[in-house]
């Protein structure tokens, strides 16, 4: 039986690294274009590492859009909306919560559809509504969407940490003196920064990764670089160099804040698996 289990676990770790090296296979592949001189990325058949290392991508891509500003859009946009989302959507869940009302189960379930809703499915009345008062192309325009459209995310996220969370803590704390505001910001929130982790930088992704929402709402001043990056595919051009250089300086800082934050990740999601 030992050595059964001995061979099952050297077949999952195979596996995993079969799985984790096919996962990655595409993306070392587009690392290893965006540091490729742009005839090799175009060259048939194609290497899969440059014989030359050259950043020519990078320039092309600098000469043919303002990835600097892009960035700093992206980066702007998905930033506030996620704090705003984070605020509020914390802020709803625990009073959903800790209501006890018979309503709270309704509004529980609203949540839930209202997360299930797919964005371009919405996406249209959006673009109505932001044109209506004269945000469009704006900032303001994506955080204010962008919030609104992640926040049941955050709730649903936290609802479960708030379960786990005895309502005596509550109470002890209000014979202490605190008031409903005090009670979640001095105690709730430092018991359940795991969730609040998880819900941050979910929430953050998903509004860095955006297309659809900013292709519609945005034209020039407040483009954010995944529509920038798809200028350089059109009917008679594909720049192929430039856009791995692109998707490459688009996806590293998230590789980066995704390891990083790995650790928060793995708790937030497995927090309340295991019941005492």
């Amino acid at each position: 039986m030992k050595r059964k289990g001995e061979t099952g676990k050297k077949l999952g770790i195979a596996l995993s690294v079969i799985l984790t090296v096919g996962w990655l296979f595409p993306y070392i592949y587009v690392i290893c274009c965006a540091f490729k001189p742009g005839s090799e990325v175009i060259a048939v058949p194609p290497k899969f590492f440059p014989k030359v290392f050259s950043i020519e991508n990078f320039s092309g891509l600098l000469e043919r859009m303002d990835a600097l500003k892009f960035l700093f859009n992206s980066l702007t946009v998905a930033l506030i909306s996620t704090i705003i989302a984070l605020i509020l959507g914390s802020l709803a869940a625990y009073a959903i919560q800790r209501s006890g009302a018979k309503l709270s189960v309704l509004l529980i379930v609203l949540v839930l559809c209202l997360k299930m809703i797919p964005t371009s499915s919405i996406v249209v009345p959006i673009y109505e509504l932001i044109c209506n008062l004269g945000l469009y192309d704006t900032k303001i325009a994506l955080i204010i969407v962008y919030a609104a459209i992640n926040m049941p995310f955050v709730m649903w996220t936290m609802l479960s940490f708030y379960e786990g969370v005895p309502t005596t803590l509550d109470e002890a704390a209000y014979m202490d003196g605190a008031n409903s505001l005090q009670t979640f910001w001095r105690v709730i929130l430092p018991i359940c920064k795991p969730g609040l982790a998880t819900a941050f930088i979910f929430t953050l992704f998903l509004a860095w990764n955006d297309f659809l929402v900013a292709l519609l709402l945005t034209s020039t001043n407040a483009k954010t670089f995944t529509v920038g990056l798809a200028g350089f595919l059109s009917a008679y051009n594909l720049d192929l160099g430039p856009m791995c250089a692109g998707a490459f300086l688009f996806s590293f800082p998230v590789m980066i804040i995704s390891l990083a934050a790995q650790k928060y990740i793995v708790q937030g999601m497995t927090a309340g698996a295991v019941k005492g």
